[in-house]
């Protein structure tokens, strides 16, 4: 047997012994590398990887999760002062389903469901009214603890007592709400107005002025009017609006000077006064249909004529031009009468207009700009002509822009007030806003730097490597000296090749496999 071993010993030392030196280190190496990975891999896999199985719990609710683990043999960890417990990942699934089925966790609450299991057992009102109120509250703290930023909530509801006797006016509920909220988070007003409106609805007559919401900071949630909180949207849209309004005349201006002078050598200022006023104006016009003879569309026309002869025809009062006003025809004797009228109905156009005007009105604005020479110490070195076409196209937008003031047209001298130019040299650069970066970000320029130097440091250590291979594939040939025995009796000095061809001679009989490494290094190198 440790013949056997010795020989198995021995073969495995010859066949090392065959390679060579860089091919030793490279076995070395892949062995080790392969060992570690292994090793790695193995406790990796072998460390159980925890996932919660339950957040947000009490202490009697942790408690009871834990002592089920630990009937069922389950490894488990805590975590966030005992609200959390953890589980392996790949047991969670399985075990919130047999948890589940086993009630667990029991929180105490009463909810809707008792009122089903209990159906068969009798209860006295009161005993009823007080479930009936606590399995509310359970419900609505469910409700409130899944709105976003909501961890928890706890709601207490005080319900009227019912009276014997007839009132016009109900009593009226009351409700508290603690909310425990996430940390860093806000309720927003439209959340706080849903909390209101979803607590006010879920309990009979209870006004959501009888609601208190607060938080485990003791921080209130009033609820606003919706007096104010739509009076404070129309004030951000009426701000916004100026803003836009302003910011687009300025890039405007500020683009088309800036070609002119320059980015950098012109800034613009637009001060606008806008009018939010709404008014709404009803019109009902009658207008000829001809508006040259003012005539309308004859619709009908009635042409009446009556004539009489003998006695007692009575006549009209005169009112013709020779007649006298006040004589009266006699009735007595015999006479004639005539008479003839002529009825003629027209239509006209008859208009009804509904005026709305534009949200808003620009009724007032003003532009400032500040040009900077081109000699900044040197403030005549900008030319007038060129201050005068600047201020020109600024009276020009203002012409443009601004509404007719009553029906009135701004004369040149008002405009001409609205505009300013200063030409003063700036002592600060402000950035252009419109100007983006076209260039990479500062990160990547560092992550390139990295990469850059680490292929560097490898290049060097590869021909540093590859160097250091290659000076110890070179044999000296000095090592190799002739013995003794076989130098000339003459004892006389060869020629340096003489000897450099005998000592190659040496060398291939005591070390074939050294011999062949530096032929094949000589080769290289031809």
């Amino acid at each position: 047997m440790k013949d056997k071993l010795k020989n198995i010993l021995e073969k495995i030392k010859g066949v090392w012994n065959r390679f060579s030196r860089k091919q030793k280190r490279w076995l070395i190496f892949l062995s080790s590398a392969a060992v570690i990975i292994i090793i790695a891999v193995s406790v990796l896999t072998s460390i159980p990887h925890y996932a919660p199985l339950y957040s947000h719990l009490s202490a009697s609710e942790t408690g009871q999760i834990k002592e089920t683990l630990d009937s069922k043999g389950i490894k488990y960890k805590l975590s966030d002062n005992g609200t959390t417990i953890s589980v392996p990942k790949d047991q969670v699934d399985n075990l919130k389903v047999e948890l589940a089925a086993d009630g667990i966790p029991k929180t105490g609450d009463i909810d809707y469901s008792v009122f089903s299991n209990n159906t068969s057992f009798g209860m006295t009102d009161k005993q009823f009214d007080v479930m009936e109120r606590e399995a509310m509250e359970t419900e609505l703290s469910n409700l409130i603890s899944q709105i976003k930023g909501v961890n928890s909530a706890k709601v207490m509801i005080n319900m009227p007592k019912s009276s014997e006797w007839v009132s016009d006016k109900p009593q009226k509920a009351s409700a508290s709400v603690v909310l425990h909220l996430e940390p860093g988070y806000q309720l927003n007003d439209e959340q706080v107005q849903g909390l209101y409106h979803l607590v006010s609805k879920s309990v009979p007559n209870l006004p959501e002025d009888n609601i208190v919401i607060m938080d485990q900071f003791f921080n209130y949630y009033d609820k606003k009017s919706s007096d104010s909180s739509s009076a404070l949207s129309a004030y951000q849209q009426q701000r916004e609006i100026k803003n836009d309004i302003e910011k687009d005349i300025r890039e405007q201006v500020q683009q088309m000077l800036g070609m002119m002078m320059g980015s950098e050598k012109v800034m613009v200022n637009v001060t606008a006064d806008v009018d939010f006023t709404k008014e709404r104006t009803k019109e009902d016009l009658i207008k000829p249909v001809d508006p040259n003879s003012l005539d309308g569309v004859q619709v009908s026309a009635e042409h009446i004529t009556e004539t009489y002869s003998g006695k007692g025809a009575v006549g009209k009062a005169g009112t013709g031009s020779n007649d006298v006003p006040t004589y009266q025809a006699s009735s007595d004797g015999n006479g004639n009468y005539k008479l003839e009228e002529e009825r003629i109905n027209n239509e006209f156009n008859r208009i009804h207009n509904t005026i709305v005007k534009a949200p808003y009105t620009i009724k007032d604005m003003g532009i400032q700009v500040m040009v900077e020479p081109p000699d900044p110490n040197n403030p005549a070195s900008l030319p007038g002509q060129r201050i005068d076409d600047i201020k020109q196209i600024l009276n020009t937008v203002v012409r443009t822009t601004l509404a007719d003031q009553g029906g009135q047209e701004l004369n040149p001298s008002d405009i001409d007030q609205k505009t300013m130019v200063a030409v003063e040299k700036f002592n600060g650069k402000i950035p252009d806003q419109k100007q983006k970066s076209n260039g990479f970000p500062w990160w990547l320029y560092m992550i390139i730097g990295i990469i850059t130097t680490v292929m560097i440091i490898l290049l060097i250590w590869l021909f540093r490597r590859r160097r250091n291979d290659k000076d110890e594939d070179v044999i000296d040939l000095e090592e190799y000296t002739i013995p003794a025995e076989n130098l000339e009796s003459n004892q006389t000095r060869d020629k340096p090749e003489v000897q450099k061809y005998k000592q190659l001679q040496v060398m291939a009989k005591e070390k074939p496999d050294e011999f062949v490494k530096l032929l094949r290094t000589w080769l290289s190198e031809d």
